[in-house]
């Protein structure tokens, strides 16, 4: 099928699908209306509960989660994982007191989403962009000690600036991501649905995966245990 890519932010993504003005702080409220832009959101949104009651999400198309990154110089030392994510994540929100951490407001890595305000945090805005791809340059360049990261773009981190970033750790439970459709989309979303399953089923899906994120398989294998590889 023909496909129109309209580039957003993740700032407007929600609401130039919807229509709507959305505001998540301090409770989730509608502002105002706006142009509808798209149909659907399909480059990877997280899962997440106050995003449930403006959208509906397709199944899970990738497994996530928001881990700490650091520079190797910046004094952080990786976890020792202990078996049990609870203390995991304890343990490494213990090493956000040893530095500056990026964190951007309204996406997966709001600090409000993992009880991170008002811990004494020295937590810093990302302001530079609204491009969550922006966030490790920045970092390199001096401009926080640490960042919070989702596990798809830390893949895509480690392998891009080997040895120039370092995992402390987990800040969350494990997610996962989704297409995301107005709720006055049902069939579109069943449609998408559909095809996810097949391709899932097929082996197309694992060869992307392969292409893209090698090494997801690895760290979340829960996510991708059952699913055939293409012959």
């Amino acid at each position: 099928m023909r496909y129109e890519y309209v580039p957003t932010t993740w700032g407007d993504v929600i609401g130039d699908l919807t229509g709507k003005e959305v505001r998540f702080k301090p409770t989730y409220r509608e502002v105002g209306t706006r142009p509808v832009r798209g149909d659907i959101i399909a480059n990877g949104l997280t899962i997440l509960p106050p995003r449930k009651k403006l959208i509906d999400y397709s199944d899970p198309t990738f497994p996530s989660a928001v881990w700490l990154l650091a520079r190797p110089e910046a004094g952080v030392k990786p976890i020792k994982p202990s078996g049990d994510r609870e203390q995991d994540i304890k343990t490494t929100k213990a090493s956000l007191k040893l530095g500056t951490t990026l964190v951007m407001d309204n996406s997966c890595l709001d600090p409000t989403l993992y009880d991170l305000e008002g811990k004494g945090y020295k937590l810093k805005r990302f302001t530079g962009s609204t491009n969550l791809n922006d966030i490790v340059p920045a970092l390199l360049k001096h401009e926080s000690d640490m960042t919070l990261l989702d596990v798809p773009d830390v893949m895509v981190a480690m392998e891009r600036w080997s040895g120039q970033v370092m995992v402390i750790g987990p800040i969350s439970e494990e997610q996962r991501m989704g297409a995301a459709f107005r709720k006055d989309s049902p069939e579109l979303r069943k449609a998408f649905n559909t095809f996810l399953a097949q391709i899932k089923q097929d082996g197309t899906y694992m060869q992307l995966v392969k292409k893209y994120f090698r090494a997801a398989p690895r760290y979340l294998p829960e996510f991708f245990k059952d699913l055939p590889a293409r012959p």
